[in-house]
């Protein structure tokens, strides 16, 4: 169930993301960029492999892990610049035009460059996730499913390439609008998570006390054991570390897709919560412009 969980999660965003750009690009009939699009994820597939076997190597070798948490930190800041740009990029240009098919092709034509880079990084960035998750869980449990493993991935594949059949017959527009501020969601849960895991990159090194960080909230906390009061349907149980997660924590049933997609955290710090707000006012706002001026 794990592996299924990890791979379905971190496989779904990057194929909405690779869906939604495909999309626009198609409507566009702008095939030197589709090229850009698909050698990027080639590219990035690749390279998902490799960090994989860097990752599980370091791991055997070394058994730190506070690099993972750097490291993750500064892909998640990475992609969601790039993502900003690429919002960015098509509000700037959307105010000269009256069609936005025009606006669109305009903006994403002469940028491949970006374009190989989000594509490159949002797909790195997942497989760098799902390397440390699916490390991770195997050290807990002892045992990988491959089965669930496919199963995730061919499944978040799936509902990709729905998008792409769907935004095929709907109004430009209304897709591009809706999917737009979908992008922003995710960039702007980027930026949160990525301040989350350099903070447990920064306790993991002993430079600041975990205690001593003042939380916004601290809620849903993991518990050994449930009184007469919980209903275990709201729980997912941990066995290897014996833990009850409610569904809303950010490894509860709920609360891990949250995390995954929105930069969800059930105890944000204030930098954290306040970069995501920043991030997220910043996005909006480049989105109502963009549909003002259309």
């Amino acid at each position: 169930m794990n592996e299924f969980i990890i791979t379905f999660r971190e496989c779904l965003e990057a194929s909405l993301i690779i869906g939604i750009i495909y999309t626009i690009l198609d409507k566009n009939d702008l095939a030197a960029e589709k090229r850009v699009l698909w050698i990027g994820v080639a590219a990035s597939l690749g390279a998902s492999v490799i960090v994989g076997i860097l990752l599980t190597f370091i791991n055997e070798s070394v058994g730190n892990t506070s690099y993972e948490k750097l490291f993750e930190a500064i892909f998640m800041y990475i992609t969601a610049g790039i993502l900003f740009y690429v919002i960015f990029w098509l509000a700037k240009h959307v105010s000269d035009r009256k069609e936005i098919e025009n606006s669109v092709k305009n903006a994403i034509a002469g940028s491949g460059f970006a374009l190989f880079l989000l594509v490159f990084f949002s797909i790195l960035r997942e497989g760098f996730e799902t390397a440390l998750f699916l490390i991770a869980s195997v050290t807990n449990t002892g045992n990988f499913s491959y089965f669930g493993f496919f199963l995730g991935a061919v499944l978040a594949i799936l509902i990709g390439y729905a998008v792409v059949i769907q935004g095929k017959k709907v109004n430009l527009r209304s897709f591009f609008k809706a999917t737009t501020l979908l992008l922003v969601l995710f960039a702007s849960g980027m930026v949160a998570y990525g301040t989350h895991e350099l903070e447990s990159y920064l306790v993991k090194n002993e430079i600041i006390e975990k205690n001593n960080i003042p939380r916004v909230w601290d809620i849903y906390k993991p518990t050994s054991s449930l009184d007469n009061t919980q209903n275990t349907m709201f729980y997912t149980y941990d066995a290897p570390k014996n833990k009850y997660y409610y569904l809303l924590h950010d490894k509860g049933t709920v609360g891990v897709f949250m995390k995954g997609f929105f930069g969800y955290n059930s105890d944000p710090n204030y930098i954290e919560l306040i970069l995501w707000l920043l991030s997220m006012l910043f996005g909006i706002r480049m989105w109502s412009s963009f549909y003002r001026a259309s």
